[in-house]
């Protein structure tokens, strides 16, 4: 971590936090929650041999400006943020990199600027054709009941922060296979970043905008970005029944599953994912 530099953008009326490292071609990565951009440690250093990686804090997460109105976190403006974030770097396009709501605001972002991306990779979040399929099924709403709990005001966050933020070392710990990949440390760091002032609120206002039509939007047509999706298949959230026809909206598409691991993807399984990583971007024989 010494050779990240730690460093702020404005962009879409918002500052934003974020961790780089590297130089070349820009990769832009995209966490989801409960996290921040230290949820890819384990990628930032491997992929900075070959890009200028970035490591975003989403707006209301950690060290990025967290705005009061719910309506500062519809898809739209997260859109918006990403746009802001690649063009005040200097960059035209990217190669994107999203997991859990930052895999949502990936293929919303790919559907609406495909133009500004080489390649998308998406870790353990569905389309949102696929998912929007989904919350129509018992199953998958069995699955997503926080969803629908954090619709309520006030109490998410109160559950949330209570018992020293246990819900989040439940969701994190509590949900992966492999319970190792978590230190204590890494456990505490995401429920500092939850702690902040002003944080628990503007994250949970990401699922309070979930049911506008654009977040999981059912009419998309066909991506046209050569895309990639991770998935571990012991995710409690999503089932991997989501993934299955998604090459139908995506014309340049591949899939890697990796069994015996949960949600947490790209922490659980660092090596594996790295590996589809560099063979998709095609920098694999690199040094």
């Amino acid at each position: 971590m010494n050779n990240w530099r730690h460093e702020y953008i404005i962009t879409n009326g918002v500052r934003l936090h974020y961790v780089t490292q590297g130089e070349g071609p820009l990769m832009l990565m995209l966490h989801g929650f409960p996290e921040f951009w230290y949820s890819w440690r384990h990628q930032i250093p491997e992929f900075a041999k070959y890009y200028k990686v970035v490591a975003l804090d989403l707006r209301g997460y950690n060290d990025s400006d967290k705005p009061k109105a719910q309506s500062a976190y519809a898809m739209d403006e997260l859109v918006k943020d990403i746009e802001g974030v690649i063009k005040g770097l200097g960059y035209n396009k990217c190669t994107l990199v999203g997991h859990d709501w930052g895999g949502a605001i990936a293929w919303n972002f790919a559907y609406k600027h495909p133009d500004m991306l080489d390649k998308l990779i998406v870790l353990n979040l569905p389309h949102p054709a696929k998912f929007a399929e989904g919350l129509r099924t018992p199953q998958q709403i069995q699955r997503s009941w926080y969803v629908f709990f954090f619709q309520l005001p006030l109490l998410p966050e109160l559950f949330v922060q209570s018992n020293d933020y246990q819900f989040i070392e439940t969701a994190i710990k509590g949900m992966a296979v492999d319970k190792s990949a978590f230190s204590q440390a890494d456990i505490d760091a995401y429920k500092d970043a939850a702690a902040k002032r002003g944080a628990l609120t503007a994250t949970i206002n990401y699922y309070r905008n979930a049911f506008q039509p654009k977040t999981f939007n059912q009419s998309l047509g066909v991506l046209e970005v050569p895309t990639l999706m991770i998935w571990g298949e012991k995710d409690d959230a999503l089932g991997k029944e989501l993934t299955y026809g998604t090459e139908a909206y995506v014309r340049d598409f591949q899939i890697k599953y990796i069994t015996n691991c949960s949600h947490w993807v790209q922490q659980e399984q660092p090596s594996l994912v790295n590996q589809y990583m560099r063979d998709f971007l095609g920098v694999a024989a690199f040094v």
